[in-house]
């Protein structure tokens, strides 16, 4: 059965006829954010590419490639807007939709108006070979200027992306955020975006959406351990805060005693006044390893650290409805990525020293 033939909501639409100029998304005007230590000319990656098996495990490096957390910003006063890629890598899982790990979240501030969801690039399997080309349909009308944040797949990686606009419309750099410094989450499968429905729904980025900050996402699905020559390079960033959250990655409550503070001790003597958020896994929880990352927070306090919070995960799904809010009893759906965000905004405003 055909379900377009049926309900016409679940066609996608072909590209028609419009004049399209392409521009290429990576290159100025546009603002590409969420990897630090990318440049111009290079495919998008999420760790130095300097690093080796020596550095980090194999999956954070392969993992790396993977878009989450990116994001490309601009403004323009086209009446239209399509979107070109080549994908470097295309992931289709079981258990998460297509397009949270392969398709693009489209969010336009009007002139005078908030950021507004506006539509999401549906992906296909072929184009895991082939050229995705599609025109964002849901679009603002209004004329004048927009604000324009296009958010990327996170878990695929891309090859060349192209944003294609009317031949005569303006295109202008983005306008600065309220936060200038980006916030760096270091994390498992959860803080790289498992499993949520579009790239925008991740609990990062509606943190960083609300706060106005630049992102750098740091989740590495299964392989988020804790290795000092990562914090080390993350010590070398300048950042608003840092959010420790790899509890889930450590294989065992070994793991996770010899790492946890180490790591932390690592950016903290790099960066003394620097906002840190220790997070705790938020399902499957088990006292022994929240206890781990609690003392990481209690030492720190201890010796007169005064920027340091610790959040205990095992409560961000709230006393009500926390059943509702995985996929698979361990990565948060939509509603449990919304409830990990308002448990932490409140803290990471604090931290920040903003008003709530």
């Amino acid at each position: 059965m055909d379900i377009t033939k049926i309900d016409k909501n679940f066609r996608v639409e072909s590209l028609g006829d419009l004049p399209v100029h392409y521009w290429d998304a990576l290159d100025a005007p546009f603002q590409v954010t969420g990897f630090p230590w990318w440049r111009h000319g290079e495919m998008l990656h999420r760790l130095p590419l300097e690093f080796t098996e020596k550095e980090v495990n194999s999956g954070a490096l392969a993992l790396s490639t993977h878009t989450s957390g990116g994001a490309i910003r601009f403004r323009t006063d086209s009446p239209h807007m399509t979107i070109r890629v080549r994908y470097r890598n295309f992931t289709d899982m079981n258990h998460m939709p297509r397009i949270g790990s392969a398709g693009f979240d489209l969010y336009v501030q009007s002139p005078g108006g908030g950021e507004c969801y506006y539509t999401t690039i549906q992906p296909s399997p072929e184009h895991a070979r082939e050229t995705l080309e599609h025109r964002f349909w849901s679009y603002p009308t209004e004329k004048g200027l927009h604000a324009i944040t296009l958010y990327l797949p996170l878990y695929s990686g891309i090859q060349t992306m192209e944003i294609g606009l009317a031949p005569q419309a303006q295109v202008l750099p983005p306008l600065p955020q309220k936060l200038s410094r980006p916030i760096l989450f270091y994390g498992s499968s959860i803080t790289q975006g498992g499993c949520a429905s579009r790239p925008a729904n991740n609990y990062t980025t509606m943190l960083c959406r609300a706060l106005d900050a630049p992102q750098i996402n740091l989740g590495f699905s299964g392989s988020a351990l804790g290795e000092p020559a990562l914090a080390s390079k993350i010590a070398e960033l300048e950042l608003a805060a840092f959010v420790m959250d790899y509890d889930y990655n450590a294989p065992d409550e070994a793991h996770l005693a010899k790492t946890h503070e180490p790591f932390f001790r690592i950016l903290r003597k790099a960066q003394p006044t620097l906002p840190i958020l220790l997070l705790s896994r938020c399902s499957n929880a088990t006292r022994e390893r929240r206890d781990i990352v609690k003392r990481t927070y209690e030492n720190a306090r201890s010796a007169g650290d005064t920027r340091v919070w610790f959040l205990d995960g095992g409560e961000f799904f709230g006393p009500q409805g926390r059943n509702f809010c995985t996929v698979d009893g361990g990565h948060p759906n939509d509603l449990g990525f919304y409830r990990m965000y308002e448990a932490v905004l409140p803290v990471l405003q604090e931290a920040l020293q903003l008003p709530r």
